[in-house]
């Protein structure tokens, strides 16, 4: 981990000594998302007492196949929507151990309702699975238990390779149709690894390899994604979700290179002048703000995704690094140690006029800009012997603290809505990602495996 400016350009200035690089592999593309059919109805389930969240339930879907492969989907697809219609705390999730007293429906049509009252559930979501030709057919309703009626109702179709993928999806829609919710399920994580154990090629020193990783948004379905036997670290979502920019030593002084995930291709915009790091993107995806030494001075740069019309945004000789756009564009924060200690400041995305302090704390480091419609960064602020997650309100200055000196918290990112925030923490011994809401509940460990830095949310 790197906390301190000038530790990275220590690093980044350091000798790195590497065989020829690796070629680089992308993950294959995950199964396409199943088409859907239109809503059925429009209505919302509300409890009977106001301000109380609805009381759901989500048994395992039926299997209408005696297979293994089909028995295994629908029960994992009940499991993993269970799990995702929790995470945005919208509903009230009745246990899973409690439905074993309720007889389980064979078909859609056969329904104990007065059961499902019984047991408090305002909305129950069962389904069925089935085998087609293209793999799986998927049927999902949302039930009002007391009306005994679907408020909600589709029919995917798709590969049988990730049923999760079915869950996700009809997490997400369900907190569009019932609470104009703009779900996370189908969100993914990157992150730096070391989890593969492997050594750095070339080098005097033993050192461990940490190259680029995708998961699902709760660390499932982890993939690699480079493979360049060298320290490839810092990656950032492109707002379509289709490529991750990232630093890597691949070719021995620290670069930006992009790789197109779904379509195996790997770009090198910055073109390996000077030493380039930390690429943003912008909320458009047309352009990358980075850090570079080009000039002499470590400073802020921005360029258009493909390399071309590169403008310097910071003429200081402090160092200025970790660049974060605003929702619309039109600033970038970063941090510098202009006044002494590392500290977030805001600029003008044109690069003119001056740039404005936000902290002053002993150390911050890592902002990042939450997605609209909240106006909120956070960032990582030494408390201690370590850090902790942050966040600025910038329409009335108030700061928020998320975690509280327990292990060092470093890296924040936002979820795509803006209602949660990925951070990396040695709380557990080694450095591993969390997710927390942004009121500081509901902390969860995503990663488990190795050491994993610098987390990005896609969008």
């Amino acid at each position: 981990m790197l906390h301190n400016p000038r530790s990275l350009m220590s690093l980044a200035l350091a000798t790195v000594l590497l065989q020829g690089p690796e070629p680089q592999q992308a993950p294959q593309p995950p199964p396409p998302q199943p088409p859907q059919q239109p809503s059925e109805i429009g209505l919302v389930i509300r409890t009977r007492e106001p301000g109380v969240p609805p009381k759901y339930a989500v048994p395992d879907f039926v299997a209408l196949a005696s297979d293994a492969e089909t028995q295994a989907a629908a029960k994992t697809i009940g499991q993993v929507l269970w799990d995702d219609l929790n995470f945005e705390r919208e509903f009230y999730l009745s246990p899973r151990d409690t439905y074993a007293s309720i007889p389980a429906a064979r078909t859609l049509s056969q329904i104990p309702f007065d059961r499902w009252r019984e047991l408090g559930a305002d909305g129950l979501v069962m389904g069925t699975v089935q085998r087609d030709t293209n793999g799986l057919r998927v049927e999902v309703r949302l039930y009002d238990v007391r009306g005994e009626r679907s408020v909600f109702g589709k029919e995917y179709t798709g590969s049988a390779a990730n049923p999760r993928l079915y869950a996700h999806t009809i997490s997400d829609e369900i907190h569009q149709n019932q609470r104009a919710l703009r779900g996370v399920a189908r969100s993914k994580l990157t992150f730096s690894s070391d989890r593969d154990a492997e050594k750095m090629a070339g080098t005097v020193e033993n050192r461990n390899v940490k190259e680029i990783y995708i998961t699902d948004y709760d660390g499932a379905n982890a993939r690699r994604v480079t493979v360049n036997r060298s320290l490839t670290i810092t990656p950032s979502w492109s707002p379509d979700g289709r490529a991750i920019a990232y630093t890597s030593y691949k070719r021995g002084a620290p670069d930006v290179f992009i790789s197109f995930i779904y379509q195996g291709k790997q770009e090198e915009p910055s073109r390996g002048r000077g030493q380039n790091f930390l690429p943003a993107w912008s909320p458009d995806g047309s352009r990358l703000a980075f850090m570079s030494n080009r000039d002499g001075n470590p400073d802020l740069y921005v360029m258009n995704a493909d390399g071309g019309s590169v403008r310097r945004m910071t003429n200081h000789p402090a160092i200025d690094v970790t660049p974060t756009w605003s929702p619309n564009g039109n600033q970038i924060a970063f941090v510098s140690d202009r006044t002494g200690t590392p500290q977030i400041y805001v600029m003008d995305a044109d690069g003119l006029g001056p740039a404005r302090q936000l902290t002053h704390e002993s150390y911050c480091d890592r902002p990042t800009w939450s997605p609209a419609p909240y106006n909120e960064i956070a960032y990582c602020s030494r408390t201690g012997p370590g850090f902790d997650i942050k966040v600025l309100d910038l329409a009335s200055g108030e700061r928020r603290q998320l975690t509280f000196g327990e292990g060092s918290n470093e890296s924040p990112t936002f979820a795509g809505n803006g209602r949660h925030v990925a951070f990396s923490s040695t709380r557990a011994g080694k450095s591993q990602i969390f997710t927390i809401a942004r009121d500081g509940k509901d902390l969860r460990q995503v990663t488990k495996t190795g050491n994993n830095f610098t987390p990005n949310w896609s969008r």
